[in-house]
């Protein structure tokens, strides 16, 4: 099958690129690479109507198509596969002018999300998703795996944050649905399913996203607690207290944070020793009483014992600070490596047994195996990292195998923020039914009949 020449009939001539002109960096994401698979060509549209052409073009001849953001994915969902077509879309990057009016902008999918986040602070907004490949991920991809990050909590996942898409389906049909409306109940929702489905079922072009009012006033600190108990009951004195203000409320287990602050030569901002940390962050507008309020909360939890020591941040060098602490995982490549990682999600209440048991596990398999924790706990959701030292290779395989293994005892989830892609496959029955895997592939088989959209990812 000769896919590049058709290609390079059907499109202006700088839009395909054939084998030998592929740069290396579209041979994958940040976690699986494939540099044998070989691609066919490179195709980099500039308009709705070339990715159109393209995928009509693929879907006559037969051509996979695995298409590409910012490639900044931990689950190999950008992998290409031998003979494919790599789509990317970082040319459509057009960000249009904010509607204040809907509190809304229309933005092309290859828009980078600081570029987003930017135009909507510029018209005195926000675009809440927040994660930290922001400079390079890009608001299709953002789409394509339902993104999560910092602000969930308050704000929702991209699913959330989206009003309207474009999507070209596998043989070129162009479904458009971009209006500001938020209600719009005129038969199915059609861009439900196209968030978080990883490209197999159709290419997002184009996408309304909903912004917010900007806050102006923002009150961070750093809480250490006792164990997981007294972080439940944090977070619950936390609602009840700040309400829809409640912006971020990250948990660090004691082996991350002395990991984050003095495995990398930093200050920690609260001695070690506790059994967990918290980062508690709210942000609001009303700046007669913000502050004081946040204190107050902070004050009661202190004198009730839920906290054995606080540290507010007293400036935003303060505040960047404690951020920095949560956001250390950055430098596991530095400090903590080579590690496994994962992101999964758990019933709230679980997640300390979760932890417990996991640890057990992994321990009695390997008894020199290290391991930290973190997460975004009150949303469900807890990242891990895993090694053992002095092993040439992880033992990955055997890793997977215990910790989803514990995923499915406490009925959570293999997957909270980075999707399926391929890493994740073997595992999906541990999170999803088989009545609901049937469905899924219902789904792909009328909308990509011949099975060219991202083949391999998700499911066979």
């Amino acid at each position: 099958m000769d896919i590049l020449s058709p290609l390079l009939q059907a499109l202006p001539a700088d839009v395909v690129s054939g084998p030998g002109e592929i740069d290396p960096r579209y041979f994958g994401d940040w976690m699986l690479r494939d540099e044998s698979a070989h691609p066919a060509a490179l195709a980099r549209p500039r308009t709705t109507q070339d990715v159109a052409t393209i995928l009509r073009t693929c879907h006559a001849y037969g051509a996979p198509v695995v298409a590409q953001g910012g490639r900044t994915g931990l689950a190999g969902g950008a992998t290409p596969v031998p003979g494919c077509v790599l789509l990317s879309l970082e040319r459509m990057r057009k960000i249009s002018p904010v509607d204040s009016a809907s509190a809304s902008v229309l933005v092309e999918c290859g828009a980078t999300l600081e570029a987003v986040q930017q135009a909507a602070d510029a018209a005195g907004l926000l675009f809440a998703l927040d994660i930290g490949g922001r400079g390079s991920c890009t608001i299709g991809g953002n789409i394509s795996t339902n993104a999560g990050g910092n602000r969930v909590l308050r704000y929702g996942m991209m699913r959330e944050l989206l009003v309207g898409l474009e999507a070209v389906l596998a043989d070129g049909t162009i479904i458009t649905a971009l209006s500001p409306m938020q209600k719009n109940n005129a038969g199915y929702d059609l861009k439900q399913l196209f968030i978080g489905s990883e490209g197999t079922l159709g290419v997002v072009t184009q996408a309304v996203l909903r912004l917010h009012p900007k806050p102006s006033t923002v009150q961070t600190a750093i809480l250490a607690l006792k164990d997981y108990a007294a972080v439940l009951a944090l977070l619950a004195a936390a609602k009840s207290h700040l309400g829809s203000n409640l912006a971020a409320f990250e948990v660090m287990w004691p082996n991350f944070y002395k990991l984050g602050t003095e495995g990398l030569g930093q200050q920690p901002p609260i001695a070690p020793g506790h059994g967990a940390y918290v980062l508690l962050e709210s942000m609001g507008t009303d700046s007669a009483h913000d502050d004081s309020h946040f204190e107050a909360l902070v004050e009661e939890v202190f004198n009730q014992g839920v906290v054995a020591d606080a540290v507010i941040a007293q400036s935003e060098r303060q505040r960047r600070q404690i951020w920095a602490v949560r956001d250390s995982s950055g430098e596991f490549p530095r400090t903590f490596w080579p590690n496994v990682g994962y992101d999964v999600s758990l019933p709230i209440g679980e997640i300390g047994r979760f932890i417990d048991a996991c640890d057990a596990q992994l321990a009695s398999r390997w008894s020199d195996i290290r391991t930290v924790w973190f997460g975004h706990a009150a949303d469900g959701n807890v990242h891990i990292a895993i090694r053992l030292p002095g092993a040439s290779t992880q033992p990955e395989g055997a890793f997977d195998e215990i910790v989803y293994g514990c995923v499915a005892d406490f009925k959570g989830s293999i997957s909270a923020e980075h999707g399926i892609g391929i890493l994740k496959k073997p595992y999906l029955g541990r999170s999803r039914t088989s009545a609901e895997i049937a469905t899924m592939k219902l789904l792909k088989q009328a909308l990509d009949p011949e099975g060219i959209l991202n083949p391999g990812k998700i499911f066979d």
